[in-house]
């Protein structure tokens, strides 16, 4: 199927094949057979590299108005938004922030790029843009299934097509266990592929070689470990190393995923003494991207990435920057970049593909021990190797050894990605959307919230009965949380739920009920209190679930704790009262990063000093200063004045 037989305006036409892409991949057809450029819901399956942008580009442009592109990530949102915005004649807004607000600026525009939070607080906002929207295509649909963000994904695209029955809904996700469940609930047509442009061969490391499926073992030059060390760790890394630079010496990119930061790092600082910058044939292209990260802060996280840069490895995690990630990606995608050694978030985010991916790691730590890798997440990464135009195939090699080869090949080579399973019923993330949809005035009782909720996955997949206990239990405790209350004007038996003054502002400012009650309780606290201070509304805030915690290592603990003895009466919180007393130190501990901030303490000093990394305190500053917004509106909602919080937002 060529571009020129798609119904698209000749202008698009001519955009897409000066851009080369004169004819659709399999795949990409097969979702034009399916009726997507005539407005049917479609679920296209289909592995990373595959074309899927093309996909959301012709649902949106064949769309009978305006269209939205819902992603996970911001720094996916921005990328897709350039995508968007270079197709001619076509308005393009991307809103990923500003939590309290409607976005009501982007109504205007034909495609909105958003993260599926900015939508579902802009329905709770009151937006009505919404309801005039034509086409969504939600990208990476299989995230359903994460803890956090899955149930916001989910009601967002139940509510999306509440509000607009007519909406035509196309679903983008890498090859998992169940795409015709998804494609039930969207009543929608299934394409699902294994079709790639540029072949994937996937194997094994182990003993000095790489076993596939198929075809001939690849041998790959010995690696030595460092000072000799035999553990197993220093032996896959050499592994890595060997199985990178033997790629880099064929002319290929690589990305080498490992189980942590901090691995990340050291796996970059090893690639670096192999001369690659060199050997790939980049030094100079390699010390330009080098200097541009040195100038993006002083911190000695950026100075050991221009470091690795000079080398031409980088090294990718979230505790970088943004400027950070921003360089080690751009020079990686323009070939002035040997190798990136990352964490597995890189494989779900922007676009970076490789000739070769390597696997060092398929275990890591999730608090109470080393579990396996899913299988999704190994295929993803492994999905970035093989660039179109640029290499003949794609090699993805997870490193083992000689007792883990046969169970790595069975799980993670021939077996099946994960089922996708929907994570509503979780109790705090019920709590959160059954507290949305009174406060927006969708349901008033706990029948409508159900009548609400049908849409969902989770009541495709269980039926709707399979929520009512659930929903009852989170009524009950949202009622003892103060957020709704039962309006028995009608009778006992014929009560209304209706949000309180409270719980619609929790509700607007986008924070979790949880959080709400903490700061109210906290508020109250504080304005009873003699003395309270900045680190008194800072602590409120970052006591809470919407807050990232902030790691406390076993070196840092008493420091803490003294700092928490010593200014005990500045705390909302006594010291004896706290039930979980670990997680309360590191709120303490992020409280207490933020308030020397506030005084004037350098992104430098505050690294080093706390041990976390830049793009941490970048986090945790953004989160403060949305906190503390919705502190400011909670304190206006109970008619308390506690100047601190102001004070607080005013010098974050």
């Amino acid at each position: 199927m060529q571009v020129s037989d798609l119904p698209l305006a000749p202008t698009f036409i001519d955009h897409f094949e000066t851009a080369g892409i004169t004819t659709l991949y399999p795949p990409q057809a097969a979702t034009v057979e399916a009726g997507i450029c005539a407005g049917e819901n479609v679920v296209a399956a289909m592995p990373t590299a595959s074309g899927k942008t093309f996909v959301a580009q012709l649902a949106l442009l064949t769309a009978d108005g305006p269209g939205l592109y819902v992603c996970p990530l911001r720094a996916l949102a921005r990328e897709k938004y350039e995508s968007f915005a270079a197709l001619p004649g076509i308005d393009v807004g991307v809103s990923t922030g500003d939590f309290d607000a409607t976005g009501e600026e982007l109504a205007d525009n034909d495609i909105v790029v958003a993260t599926s939070e900015k939508v579902d607080s802009a329905i709770r906002n009151g937006a009505s843009w919404v309801s005039d929207l034509a086409c969504v295509v939600v990208d990476e649909v299989h995230l359903l299934d994460a803890s956090r963000r899955g149930p916001t994904l989910e009601v967002t695209v139940a509510t999306l097509r509440r509000r607009a029955p007519d909406v035509q809904v196309v679903a983008l996700s890498a090859t998992v266990d169940n795409p015709a469940a998804i494609a039930e609930w969207l009543d929608a047509a299934l394409v699902e592929s294994d079709w790639r442009p540029v072949d994937l061969r996937t194997g094994v490391y182990a003993d000095g070689e790489v076993t596939f499926p198929s075809g001939p073992p690849l041998s790959v030059p010995d690696a030595p470990t460092p000072d000799g060390e035999e553990t197993d760790a220093a032996i896959k890394t050499a592994a890595t190393a060997a199985l990178v630079g033997e790629a880099i010496d064929g002319g290929g990119q690589c990305l080498a995923f490992v189980r942590s930061r901090r691995e990340a790092a050291a796996l970059a600082e090893r690639l670096a003494e192999e001369g690659l910058a060199e050997r790939f044939g980049v030094a100079e292209e390699a010390a330009a991207a080098a200097e541009e990260a040195a100038d993006v802060d002083g911190t000695v996280t950026g100075a050991r990435l221009a470091d690795c840069l000079r080398a031409g490895v980088g090294f990718h995690h979230a505790g970088l920057r943004a400027g950070h990630r921003a360089v080690v990606e751009r020079t990686f995608r323009e070939r002035s970049l040997a190798c990136i050694c990352a964490t597995p978030t890189l494989a779900a985010g922007v676009n970076v593909p490789a000739r070769r991916v390597v696997v060092r790691d398929q275990e890591r730590y999730t608090g109470t021990g080393m579990e396996p890798v899913p299988v999704l997440e190994v295929h993803q990464m492994c999905g970035r190797a093989g660039r179109p135009g640029l290499d003949p195939r794609g090699e993805a090699v997870l490193v083992g050894d000689t007792g883990s080869r046969a169970a790595l090949f069975e799980r993670y080579v021939e077996g099946e990605p994960e089922a996708v399973e929907s994570r509503l019923a979780d109790p705090g993330a019920l709590r959160t959307h059954v507290l949305s949809v009174v406060a927006t005035g969708f349901a008033s009782t706990e029948a409508e919230i159900l009548d609400v909720f049908e849409g969902t996955f989770y009541a495709r997949a269980t039926g709707a009965g399979g929520l009512a206990d659930a929903v009852a239990d989170a009524v009950d405790d949202l009622v003892a949380m103060g957020m709704i209350e039962r309006d028995t004007a009608g009778g006992v038996e014929a009560y209304r739920l209706v949000a309180t003054p409270v719980g619609e502002t929790t509700s607007k400012q986008y924070v979790r009920p949880e959080t709400g009650e903490r700061i109210v309780d906290g508020l109250r606290t504080a304005v009873a209190m003699e003395r309270p201070s900045t680190l008194t509304v800072l602590e409120v805030v970052c006591d809470t679930p919407d807050m990232d915690d902030t790691y406390l290592g076993n070196r840092e603990r008493a420091d803490i704790y003294r700092f928490a003895s010593t200014h005990a009466s500045e705390f909302t919180t006594g010291m004896g009262d706290v039930d979980d007393f670990e997680g309360w130190l590191e709120s303490v501990k992020t409280a207490r990063i933020l308030s020397e901030w506030i005084d004037g303490e350098t992104t430098e000093a505050l690294v080093e000093r706390y041990r976390i990394g830049p793009g941490d305190l970048d986090s945790r500053i953004e989160r403060a200063e949305w906190l503390l917004s919705a502190a400011d509106a909670l304190a206006e909602t109970i008619d308390v004045a506690v100047p601190e919080v102001g004070r607080a937002r005013s010098r974050l």
